[in-house]
């Protein structure tokens, strides 16, 4: 089973972070491709059992880098109905949006019939993973969680 890390990074911390939420599926024994927005292809979506993807903060939504990736990919749509979907991001603002960019990512996702999941309840029990600047010891914890919980949920469904 194969889980897509996808991101967008400008400065690194979002890039640090999908990282460590591609160990977390590799720690729930699945495959984890990880791909940046300038990698990634239609091929690896459609040959991911879930997508975990991540964004900083722009304005309280996802970069536009990637939401071209889900504008672009929109002809993959009905095949991706049942297959996971879960996000994360980073800000520079402890009250700077991140949960409304979460919210950007799983829209996108709900609208390619995903199946949503947030962070387990052993995590924040929240829409995502996020935090400000560089991802410190508690967000990678939780990345590390939700890599996993996305990674169990694909090979249950």
């Amino acid at each position: 089973m194969q889980v897509l890390v996808l991101y967008y990074s400008k400065g690194g911390n979002t890039k640090k972070l999908a990282e460590t939420v591609a160990r977390g599926v590799e720690s729930a024994g699945a495959s984890a491709l990880l791909r940046n927005t300038d990698q990634v292809t239609k091929d690896d979506f459609l040959n991911s059992g879930g997508i975990i993807a991540g964004s900083p903060v722009y304005f309280g939504i996802m970069a536009w880098e990637l939401k071209k990736v889900f504008d672009e990919f929109v002809g993959t749509r009905k095949k991706m109905e049942n297959k996971v979907g879960a996000a994360f991001t980073t800000g520079g603002h402890p009250t700077g949006g991140k949960e409304t960019t979460i919210m950007s990512i799983l829209q996108c996702m709900l609208i390619y019939g995903m199946v949503i999941v947030g962070d387990p309840m052993s995590a924040s029990g929240h829409y995502g993973v996020a935090c400000v600047g560089q991802p410190d010891q508690s967000a990678e914890d939780d990345g590390f969680k939700l890599g996993a919980r996305v990674a169990e949920l694909c090979k249950k469904l």
